[in-house]
């Protein structure tokens, strides 16, 4: 500060030069005189106001510090004399102060308030006036929170920081001062206070004085008093104040950085880092209160660190540590090597008298009372420091080492625990604390060091950018220097450290512990590079020790160290949505990949025509947000969580990296993985000598090692896919979002302009795991997946059972004798495998596919997606999807198309040993459910439709009864197919009939058809091709309705609605298809005329040739042989599927047309008006005519009674026969089917319709609201009947004399025998006439139906 605003100040005379500063002078002298008055007055009557003090105080803030300077003494005198006074009355005994005059509270904090304020802003001016201001100071700050208020207290230790952030050096280069920083050199930017450039002009050097040993006592008490008063704050629990804490910390950090001189500190660290050692012990148990104050835990972080940066900083223990300076200095990655000798001897300390002085250390580490009574302080003054002595320690190489293994002791037992704080404040303190002390102390604190890195490490994969932004950039530092001492060094050392104590933190109890530990290895393996992990894993012996720690922490072993909450959230659910079998309806999204339309192109119009390629971007991102991949396994929930798994997985990524080979270095992952791949292929060849002796799966599982065989194979399968992942793009991006954070920073900062003279920081890390796999190394990568694919997919692994219901079991006595634990196992290896094969072909890409793995796993994964346990079946699932992202197909859907000649080869195989492969028909039916909207599916579905339909003969269906619902569905997956390529056909042909049209329009008649033979042969090749298409969905869709209507009659009711399923869907194809044929015909004669015409006999020729075979009636003669089957089914006594039944009915009558119906139902009809004859609140009437059903020899049937079926199961029967009435009736096409029973069904729905049964109310009235569409004066006559018969009051009149009344029209009947709806209909049993149900049923289809017939 050379000038200030008002003008120059005179330095010797204490004026300002000019006339204006002068007048400025005079003001600001006026202003503090008048208050300075008002201090004295109120000094000697406390009682007077005190409201001056916030003018005051605004007017000491607003002043700039030049101005103040000159009247620092004069206006210092009052306030300390009210702070005096405020003090001593506090300090009194409780009767001492009742008599006395009290300073108020408002009065006491003001004046500390103002006070801090003059501090801040001036200096002072000796040693005599530092001392005296300091006494009172301190005595103010160690008054007990019962004495003082928090305000006052906080108050007087932040005048007490004031006084020594103000302190400056002096003008002599040679001084001390001159050696140290002059502030705390952890200081947050925003901590950072008003700091003094300018030296003092006064005689005495102040900072010099503080670090000299006359000082010394002074010190010591001012580091007691401060950490005293901390300690206080913290005992006090939640009444205790945080903001005194932090500003104790706060104060001493200042002290201490004024101080800056190790002899002047060593002798108070022993207390000092005592005390710093308690505060952060109580912050792992208090997260509240004053002691969890975390502003308090971060500045205690840092003045312990600072403290140790000072007293055990390497530069100033030279002779201790007995190195040259220059290998210390060394280490710091800040140092500049090219500091002059003038600059070094500035470093150098320089001795004061009296150093050979020792004063014993407190042994127990405590800081105690070193300096005189409290009492024999008040009256300290700079001659009686120095007469009381100096303290004062000799640092040789014993203490410093005695001195650093207490220090260690005291870290140790904090550190890790605090860089896991969940406090973001608290771990970047630490963060700094780490990076001062490595910079500084590391060779003094080397048994802290390794420590200190470990802490490091965690921190770098920190859940919070910034911190770990920081600790990234500090890690790549110290590994890229290239002096004497390199963390380099220290990699083996913590390495092995980390893997020793791996094991035993996993399965403890801390999982925090757990996940720092495996958080550290992952950044030491990647900050070491792929060498040192080479070098590591070198030998044999290390390589198998490596891989058997991880064979621990992974295993399923450690399953049972988990609490039992884990153990019930990880229970498996029993079903889940899989993507996959969702895309049953993706053939909306074949146009978007290869689009064929008929009619739409000239020619290439062929429907058989190969799918069009286009590049396709793989949807992997998609995918990843959808799917967890690859996925924690499934005993590992129990252990631990997904951010412990993922760095037990990031190393072994790293460690599978490290392995691979290039063209410098030879890589060793084959051999690698052969160890434990070696656990899979003793559970291969377990499994085969079980089948040669013939014995049974618990026998086996029950011998020794089996089961504990079985979960190695597990984990050995989980460490290969993990190592095996690591060498792919996805993994390698994950690191560089995790490691590379520091670069991304520094290459946003880069590109807003930003320059770095680091260059080596930046470029760390960019190739050091960047491992281009190219031909040789992808060859290498091809045969190590070979061999591991060899056992993925061995038959002796697959034929483990996962379930007591699988074909593999021998019996069902062997299926309940095996434990659950043994089907556990199995699923879980299952699923841990077919993970595998997904990891393999990210690894490969599209090399997966040609080296073929693709085909050899295909067939796997979609016989899994039919597998019992939920888990395996979601992992297939995910796996598909990423063989098909992989492989440039947008769905699994494609993919299982474009490969569906070696999946249908697979399934006809199997087919021809369905007692060795019993699940196939499941593997067909969700094979279908991916491509069943293909069309390039059908033509290869000839051989395995016919072994299905063989298999769902009588014979095939005794033999393999347990098959027939997987085959059912086998079956209805087809028809779907066949129903989705039928629903386009007639579109596509009536399209390409109104383009032969305007094409015959266009060229008119006669010679001019003469030009065009080329053509005429290409639309007469296409329309053959459609006639053939449509011949084999129309084939393809007859054979399967003809295997399916058997089962029409099966007593299971799965089956038998799985053919409903087909039946319906058959029906709708083979009308499309005939639909299709019209359309063909007619286009056939338009083309016929033109040929004819136009004499091109020879493409006449042609075109009959493809008219092999009548084709056009195939709809009515399936529907006569399907009617029987339907009636049989509605006679069953399963209310599912006769609802079920009654809605296929309803949709096939409309398709066909009612005239084919009109006899059936007269025939067939009672077996469904016997529906509607009985109350479902009533008991059934039972028929003596009724016949037993006949029973084949070989079935085993028990016929149930009626009985046993719910009420309300009745009742949804009957609505849905209701509602079968009600849409035959509404369709012209199909009404005359209920012409012929029209009466008899009237009847019936009306008598149901005036019943007090409100269920089938709705149904009923929907039913006579289509008879009326049919009948109207019917319906009317049958309501009206029942309804004026019980009304007897307020009869209509006949609209003139000439109609007779009503009562004469419809005379009432005398019992309910005699209603019309009982004649026509039937009698009904449980349908009592209800009047208030008539009268509503009347009224609503009057106005619905009736009204228009109302007489005018």
């Amino acid at each position: 500060m050379e000038l200030e605003e008002e003008g120059e100040f005179d330095k010797l005379t204490g004026d300002f030069t000019d006339e204006a500063s002068q007048a400025q002078f005079s003001n600001t002298f006026a202003e503090l005189q008048a208050y300075s008055l008002r201090l004295l007055e109120l000094h000697q009557n406390p009682n007077q106001s005190p409201s001056f003090f916030t003018s005051f105080f605004n007017f000491l803030q607003k002043s700039s510090a030049q101005s103040l300077q000159p009247f620092f003494d004069y206006v210092l005198f009052p306030l300390l004399l009210l702070l005096d006074a405020a003090t001593e009355c506090r300090s009194k005994a409780k009767e001492e102060r009742k008599m006395s005059s009290k300073v108020s509270d408002k009065v006491a904090e003001s004046v500390v308030m103002c006070l801090e304020q003059l501090l801040s802003k001036c200096y002072l001016g000796s040693v005599d006036q530092m001392v005296v201001l300091t006494t009172k100071l301190a005595k103010a700050a160690m008054l007990s929170p019962s004495e003082a208020s928090e305000e006052f207290r906080e108050g007087a230790i932040k005048c007490f920081r004031a006084v020594f952030s103000s302190l400056r050096g002096c003008s002599d280069d040679f001084c001390s001062c001159n050696q140290i920083l002059g502030f705390p050199e952890l200081l947050e930017s925003n901590t950072l206070q008003r700091s003094f450039s300018k030296a003092s002009e006064s005689g005495e050097c102040l900072v010099a004085f503080l670090q000299s040993q006359d000082a010394s006592v002074a010190v010591g008490y001012w580091l007691s008093f401060l950490l005293k008063d901390a300690d206080t704050e913290a005992a006090r629990g939640h009444r205790g104040s945080g903001k005194l804490r932090v500003e104790a910390f706060l104060t001493l950090r200042w002290l201490v950085a004024k101080v800056g001189n190790a002899d002047a500190l060593a002798y108070f660290l022993p207390g000092v880092v005592s005390q710093f050692n308690k505060v952060l012990h109580v912050s792992k148990t208090m997260i509240t209160g004053a002691a969890g104050s975390v502003e308090a835990i971060d500045q205690a972080i840092r003045g312990l660190a600072e403290y140790l940066m000072i007293v055990l900083q390497d530069d100033v223990n030279l002779s201790g540590l007995d190195m040259p300076k220059n290998v210390i200095s060394g280490y710091d990655p800040n140092n500049n090597k090219s500091s002059s000798f003038l600059e070094e001897l500035r470093r150098l300390r320089i001795k004061p008298e009296g150093q050979n002085t020792i004063v014993e250390e407190d042994n127990d580490g405590e800081l105690v009372n070193m300096i005189t009574p409290k009492s024999e302080f008040k009256e300290l003054s700079a001659d009686s420091m120095k007469r009381k002595g100096s303290l004062h320690v000799a640092r040789t190489k014993d203490w410093i080492e005695e001195t650093s293994a207490h220090v260690n002791k005291l870290l140790c037992a904090t550190f890790p625990h605090i860089c896991v704080h969940p406090a973001k404040k608290v771990r970047k303190g630490l963060l700094a604390a780490i990076r001062g002390l490595l910079s500084n102390c590391s060779y003094t604190l080397k048994d802290s060091r390794l420590m200190l890195l470990e802490c490091l490490c965690v921190m770098v994969v920190g859940d919070d950018e910034e911190i770990s932004v920081a600790a990234q950039e500090f890690l790549e530092c110290l590994f890229l220097y290239s002096g004497k001492h390199c963390v380099k060094f220290d990699v083996s050392d913590i390495f092995g450290r980390l893997i020793e104590m791996l094991p035993k933190v996993v399965l403890g109890s801390d999982e925090s512990l757990a996940l720092s530990q495996a958080q550290k290895l992952l950044v030491i393996i990647y900050y070491s590079g792929p060498q040192f992990m080479l070098d590591q894993l070198q030998s044999p012996v290390s390589a198998a020790r490596f891989l058997d720690v991880f064979t621990i922490c992974l295993g399923q072993n450690s399953a049972f160290t988990g609490s039992l909450d884990k153990l019930i959230l990880a229970r498996p659910s029993s079903a889940g949505f899989l993507h996959s079998i969702a895309e049953l309806q993706a053939g909306a999204h074949l146009t978007d990949f290869g689009q064929t339309f008929i009619g739409s192109v000239p020619s290439g119009i062929s429907k058989l025509t190969a799918i069009q390629e286009k590049p396709i971007q793989c949807p992997w991102e998609t995918i990843r947000k959808t799917y967890e991949f690859p996925c924690t396994p499934p005993w590992f929930v129990t252990v631990g969580s997904q951010k412990l798994y993922q760095a037990l997985a990031g190393t072994l990524r790293l460690v599978g990296l490290s392995l691979v080979p290039d063209f410098e270095i030879e890589g060793q992952l084959s051999v690698i993985t052969d160890m434990p791949l070696g656990h899979l292929r003793r559970l291969v060849s377990e499994v085969r000598v079980r089948e040669y002796n013939k014995e049974s799966w618990q026998s086996w599982y029950n011998r020794t090692g089996s089961g504990h065989l079985l979960r190695q194979a597990g984990t050995a399968a989980c460490i290969i896919n993990e190592m095996l992942f690591g060498l792919s793009d996805e993994a390698f991006d994950t690191f560089t979002k995790m490691f590379q954070k520091s670069k991304t920073v520094r290459e946003e900062a880069r590109q807003s302009g930003a320059e770095f003279t680091d260059g080596q920081w930046y470029k760390f890390g960019e190739s050091t795991w960047k491992t281009k796999l190219k031909k040789a190394v992808k060859s290498h990568l091809i045969d190590c997946v070979g061999k591991i694919m060899h056992e993925y997919v061995s038959s002796e692994v697959w034929d483990l059972p996962t379930d007591r219901k699988s074909s593999l079991l021998q019996s069902d006595e062997e299926a309940e004798d095996i434990t659950l634990h043994f089907f556990r196992d199995a699923a879980i290896l299952h699923q841990v495998i077919i993970d595998g094969i997904g990891i393999f072909a990210l690894c490969l890409g599209k090399d997966f596919a040609s080296s073929g793995f693709l085909h050899l796993s295909l067939y796997l994964l979609l016989e899994n997606l039919i597998s019992s346990n939920s888990q395996v079946r979601s992992a297939s699932d995910a796996v598909l999807h990423v063989l098909s992202a992989t492989s440039g197909y947008p769905t699994v859907g494609h993919l299982v198309l474009a490969n569906a000649d070696y999946v249908i080869d697979s399934i006809c195989r199997q087919l021809r040993h369905l007692d060795l492969n019993p699940h196939v028909p499941n593997v067909l039916a969700a094979m279908l459910s991916y491509i069943g909207v293909a069309y390039k599916i059908l033509p290869l579905l000839e051989e395995p439709m016919r072994s299905v339909s063989q298999e769902l003969q009588i014979l095939g269906r005794h033999q393999h009864p347990d098959l027939n619902i997987s085959f059912l569905k086998a079956v209805a997956e087809i028809m779907k197919a066949s129903k989705h390529e039928a629903d386009s056909l007639p579109s596509q042909a009536e399209s390409y009939l109104m383009r032969i049209k305007s094409k015959i329009s266009e060229q008119g008649s006669g010679s001019c058809y003469d030009n065009d033979t080329g053509e005429w042969e290409s639309i007469l090749y296409n329309l053959n091709d459609c006639k053939r298409y449509r011949r084999t969905v129309g084939s393809i869709a007859g054979s399967c309705l003809t295997t399916a209507i058997p089962l029409l009659a099966s007593e299971k009711q799965a089956a038998c609605l799985v053919a409903l399923d087909i039946v319906e869907n058959g029906i709708v194809t083979i009308a499309k298809v005939e639909e299709a044929y019209r359309h063909e015909k007619e286009t056939k004669e338009e083309i016929e005329e033109v040929l004819r015409s136009s004499s091109m006999y020879h493409l006449q020729d042609n075109l009959d040739a493809a008219d092999d075979g009548a084709d056009e009636n195939r709809l009515l003669p399936a529907m006569n042989k399907l009617w029987p089957f339907l009636v049989i089914c509605i006679q069953s006594n399963n209310p599912v599927a006769v609802r079920r039944c009654l809605g296929v009915i309803s949709n096939v009558v409309q398709i066909c047309g009612g005239d084919f119906f009109s006899r059936r139902f007269h025939t067939d009809g009672p077996h469904f008006w016997k529906l509607l004859s009985t109350s479902p609140f009533q008991k059934k009437h039972k028929l003596k005519e009724a016949k037993a059903p006949l029973l084949l020899p070989y079935r085993n049937t028990s016929i149930s009674s009626d009985d046993s079926l719910a009420e309300v199961s009745n009742m949804k029967v009957q609505v849905a026969v209701l509602n079968m009435i009600a849409d035959l009736s509404r369709n012209e096409k199909s009404a005359s089917a209920l012409e012929v029973v029209l009466k008899k069904v009237s009847g019936l729905v009306v008598g149901i319709a005036c019943s007090g049964v409100v269920g089938l109310r709705d149904a009923s009235m929907n039913a006579l609201s289509g008879l009326a569409s049919i009948d109207p004066d019917l319906i009317w006559l049958l309501l009206a009947d029942v309804y004026y018969s019980l009304k007897k009051r307020n009869l209509p009149s006949p609209p003139t004399s000439d109609f007779p009344e009503i009562l004469e029209i419809l005379p009432p009947c005398l019992s309910p025998k005699e209603y019309l709806y009982v004649q026509y209909g039937g009698q009904s049993y449980g349908f009592d006439v209800d009047f208030s149900s008539v009268d509503t049923v009347f009224r609503k289809l009057h106005a619905r139906s009736f009204s228009y017939q109302m007489y005018s």
